[in-house]
């Protein structure tokens, strides 16, 4: 009776040492090992901005951020159609710039009727109204279309540099809300660390 009280029983619950009996394990699904990430990184940072810096909105759409990406992509469509527009609108005006519009002709004071080139025999001009395309107007053209220009630049910069962050913090399990209370608004950041 006393060889029972002394010898400890395995209980049911202890498993043998895996490592001195030489049986290697699997690791479980979605678990990680020490050190090491468990899921490789989609992308790396550099290879994310210079695809995003490309076409906006790329790398966005492979780290799952497919609202940025949207966001991107439609700001750099509607900034094209823009400058397409802004482009037209100046190439107008810088051929006009330098045209007139008939303004009054010429009355033959015998007649009163409107007197005729006896070569052409087209009406003789007496004013001219000179283009509204003045060069101030095609000035402000111009700059509406840079601006446009500009806003394409800005939107690719803008998206590569989102991609170099969300390249760096792709695994980083954080969630923000923003709440409106009758006097004011809270932004509630929860991080979750392992």
């Amino acid at each position: 009776m006393l060889l029972v009280v002394v010898t400890p029983r395995l209980a049911a619950a202890q498993q043998t040492d895996s490592v001195r009996a030489g049986i290697t394990t699997r690791p479980q699904p979605g678990a990680r090992e020490a050190g090491a990430d468990s899921v490789r990184r989609p992308m790396s940072p550099r290879r994310a901005f210079l695809t995003s810096l490309v076409l906006p909105g790329y790398a966005q759409s492979v780290f799952g951020r497919h609202k940025a990406a949207m966001l991107f992509a439609v700001v750099e469509v509607g900034s094209i159609g823009m400058a397409r527009k802004a482009a037209m609108a100046l190439g107008e005006a810088k051929a006009l710039a330098r045209d007139s519009v008939v303004g009054s002709y010429q009355i033959d004071p015998n007649t009163g009727l409107v007197a005729l080139d006896p070569v052409t025999g087209m009406p003789v001009p007496a004013t001219y109204i000179a283009s509204r395309f003045t060069d101030d107007r095609v000035k402000a053209r111009r700059t509406h279309y840079e601006d446009w220009l500009a806003a394409i630049v800005f939107n690719h910069l803008i998206s590569g540099a989102d991609a170099y962050v969300a390249a760096n913090l792709w695994d980083f399990p954080a969630n923000v809300n923003v709440a409106a209370t009758p006097h004011s608004t809270r932004i509630i950041a929860t991080v979750r660390f392992r």
